[in-house]
């Protein structure tokens, strides 16, 4: 027999706030977590911190979302724009092969990397339908 684990979504403020309260008020945090949906490891993640900030620190979490983009490095992006400043007609995939080629065959960016970089630097327009136009 296969276990299946249990998914449990991100809490809101007032799920966490209910949690606490809860478990206040009963002492119990098996019925505090019953009572707000979550599961026991959720109130223990979140304790320290209502331990430290009290019912204010429930309010909001830290994002798990990276702090920096993970952007292409200048060199790189350099290239991208002398070539299109060389090549006006040239579209993303021709600039992504040339640059392909000047690296042994080693790709360096994505066909829609070289378009951010592009729309970045203004040499990349965006037409109504959302395509973008190989002139700049």
């Amino acid at each position: 027999m296969t276990t299946k684990r249990i998914h449990f979504p991100q809490t809101t403020a007032p799920q966490r706030k209910l949690l606490f309260e809860t478990w206040e008020a009963t002492g119990n945090v098996t019925q505090a977590c019953r009572k707000a949906h979550v599961g026991r490891g959720t109130f223990y993640y979140w304790k320290p911190r209502f331990d430290e900030h009290g019912y204010a620190g429930l309010e909001t979490f830290a994002s798990r979302a990276p702090k920096e983009h993970c952007r292409t490095l200048p060199e790189i992006e350099d290239k991208v724009i002398a070539l299109r400043r060389e090549h006006p007609d040239w579209g993303k995939q021709h600039i992504t092969d040339e640059l392909t080629k000047a690296n042994n065959w080693v790709p360096l960016v994505s066909p829609n990397t070289v378009r951010r970089i592009l729309e970045d630097a203004g040499l990349w327009q965006v037409t109504e339908a959302g395509e973008g136009k190989k002139g700049g």
